[in-house]
């Protein structure tokens, strides 16, 4: 099977043997036997977040199948929701607000399964997993031991954990979500949203309401999945935003974003550094270009190759770094290519 059929850049050649887990007791055993075989090992669930190399992946590719919620809830503490990491991420958020467990309304329309989540902190507008996060269940393919790890352990950082940091060593096997209970969404904190649903940056808007204008900022982004939608042929946003010291954010220019954080860094804009670089939306000749609705997007316009796309990448990012002096970071996982 070609990893094209498993990632949602539908890029990547194929792999030696590809084994379906679809229990969390299936899932340590195919790992571990991988692991005893010295067998290289690749997991994949929603594939969103990969850009696998041409050539493919001369190893064993287990693809996490894992499926299962349990529920604990009561009006004092809210909902502690245990997820299996096979679960689809957004069939979770958009459960959530149907049950009424405020907290990832925000996250509403990303792809991917919900044990990928913890690995790279995802986040939108406003909102990250590391928020909600009680504790995550993993396999330790190092101590070959099945550890919980409490959220404060989880060196959560801006799209970043100790999972990601540790790629070869843990197995995420579930994420366990402390959530209240209620109608409102927590307080929005994104600007863009805070417009969108006519209310000032602080003040709760119903979930419901929250996921639904997420789900139409993302689609005019080409950020929600569409078949059709070659613009949504993407392993989403491609690079990070920056975070630089506060010398550095000195040194971008005027009207360029600039977020302080608590540490004293200072975020800005990927996207903003992209586009005034020269690179604008839908830039790029043949099959791999930008994505007509979004710069932080490259995509596969149908019959891409992933050298195509890794050189559009290269030129975009040296681009921004002989432009302004600042060097992006790919967010999705590279298998067996670099960038």
């Amino acid at each position: 099977m070609d990893l094209a059929d498993l990632t949602t850049l539908r890029l990547g050649g194929p792999a030696k043997a590809v084994l379906d887990a679809t229990t969390e007791a299936e899932l340590i055993d195919v790992v571990r036997i991988t692991d005893e075989a010295a067998d290289p090992l690749l997991l994949v669930a929603g594939g969103s977040n990969l850009v696998v190399a041409d050539e493919g992946f001369n190893g064993t590719v287990v693809r996490v199948l894992t499926r299962g919620i349990t529920v604990d809830a009561d009006a004092c503490s809210g909902a502690m929701v245990t997820i299996a990491a096979g679960e689809p991420w957004d069939g979770v958020v958009s459960r959530a607000v149907d049950e009424g467990w405020v907290g990832v309304e925000a996250l509403s329309g990303i792809p991917g399964s919900t044990g990928a989540t913890p690995i790279q902190n995802v986040g939108a507008y406003g909102q990250e997993v590391s928020q909600t996060i009680a504790s995550v269940r993993a396999y330790d393919r190092f101590d070959r031991a099945v550890r919980t790890f409490a959220a404060a352990d989880c060196g959560f950082t801006y799209r970043s954990s100790r999972f990601k940091r540790e790629p070869q060593r843990h197995v995420v096997l579930s994420v366990s979500f402390q959530l209240a209970l209620g109608d409102l969404s927590e307080p929005i904190a994104y600007a863009e949203l805070a417009r969108s649903l006519g209310v000032e940056i602080g003040r709760r808007a119903p979930a419901r309401d929250v996921r639904e204008a997420v789900l139409e900022l993302r689609r005019a982004k080409g950020m929600v999945l569409d078949e059709a939608d070659h613009d949504t042929w993407s392993a989403g946003s491609f690079f990070t935003n920056p975070v630089l010291t506060a010398s550095e954010a000195a040194s971008l220019p005027d009207g360029a974003p600039q977020f302080a954080q608590p540490d004293g860094t200072v975020k800005t804009s990927a996207a903003w550094l992209i586009d005034r670089a020269g690179f604008a939306k839908g830039y790029g000749t043949g099959n791999a270009t930008l994505s007509t609705k979004h710069a932080l997007a490259l995509t596969n316009r149908g019959g891409a190759t992933t050298q195509e796309l890794l050189a559009l990448a290269r030129e975009i990012r040296d681009g921004v770094r002989d432009t302004y002096g600042v060097t992006l970071v790919n967010e999705p996982v590279l298998v067996g290519c670099e960038l």
